[in-house]
């Protein structure tokens, strides 16, 4: 579900879009435009091209609502690397933008590297699961609304999917879900304490299908050292997806490492827990015949 590049972790049921229209936001033309090149850029001093160019960069990193969701939270603090999730950039509706607006400043969270987070704080007490890539944020809701004593703090790089689930969030009275913006690797690595984390939710990331894409796939060994790190012992990462190939990495991966065990004696695929909701986009899988895979590993 594709975690400044980019955006959703999880195969979102969204589909692409063009950019949202919003009054705190510039037009396209006026963001992306740059200077014209040829005879009608003759005659432009450099100083006033210069100053152009920087206005142009800077109306990019400008906030399309403020107080809200920042564009690139992680800036130029951390490391620019090969992502696991791709850019998406779809329509905002007037709804998800009032939640954005109204919810952001309460239930939302920047994840900009130069902070470490108190999840106890965070969440008034409660235990804490991560989950990476919420698409529209129905099932988190979901989640939410049937496991009020657990908190869930979701990460998602897709406005659309955040200010959805914000609202969703309060329609529901929801106190017990956050919604963080940015890059999960650095939400693990920097901003989380070790064994601070009671369980990991990735469901239905993006498979990179092809071959030479494989290298962005999020549940490598690499990943799954640092997530040992900041699970709680007995603490379970929970994955699922409907592509057979990445299943069968995730399995290959899992059970190869040493931290993590099987939840399920004969080793393979778990049936879905009753906890997971049926999405959206899995339902979308299942009536083209793809079949869905669940995995529950615990942290040794």
């Amino acid at each position: 579900m594709n975690p400044s590049e980019g955006l959703s972790a999880n195969s979102s049921e969204d589909s692409p879009e063009s950019p949202a229209a919003s009054p705190s936001a510039p037009a396209p033309d006026a963001v992306s435009a740059a200077p014209a090149d040829g005879p009608a850029a003759a005659g432009i001093p450099d100083e006033l091209r210069a100053a152009s160019f920087e206005r142009q960069r800077r109306l990019r990193q400008e906030p399309r609502f403020p107080g809200g969701p920042a564009i690139d939270p992680a800036g130029s603090h951390h490391e620019r690397r090969i992502r696991s999730f791709q850019p998406r950039r779809s329509r905002v509706t007037p709804g998800q933008q009032d939640a954005l607006l109204r919810l952001w400043p309460k239930w939302g969270l920047d994840i900009d590297g130069q902070r470490v987070l108190d999840l106890p704080e965070l969440f008034d007490g409660l235990p804490a699961v991560l989950e990476i890539g919420f698409g529209m944020g129905e099932a988190t809701a979901q989640m939410a609304a049937e496991d009020p004593g657990t908190g869930i703090l979701a990460v998602d790089v897709h406005t659309p999917g955040q200010g959805n689930l914000l609202g969703l969030a309060d329609r529901n009275g929801l106190t017990n879900v956050r919604v963080a913006n940015g890059d999960a690797i650095i939400l693990l690595r920097e901003m989380l304490k070790p064994d601070s984390l009671d369980g990991l939710r990735v469901y239905f990331p993006d498979p990179w299908p092809k071959k030479r894409h494989h290298k962005r796939r999020l549940i490598q060994p690499e990943f799954l050292d640092l997530v040992a790190q900041r699970l709680k012992p007995g603490a379970v990462v929970h994955c699922a997806t409907d592509w057979e190939p990445y299943a069968e990495q995730m399995l290959e991966v899992l059970t190869a490492h040493p931290l993590f065990e099987n939840t399920r004696a004969d080793g393979g695929y778990a049936p879905r827990p009753a906890f997971r909701p049926l999405t959206r986009f899995e339902g979308q899988g299942l009536d083209k015949g793809h079949v869905v895979h669940d995995l529950l590993f615990a942290r040794r």
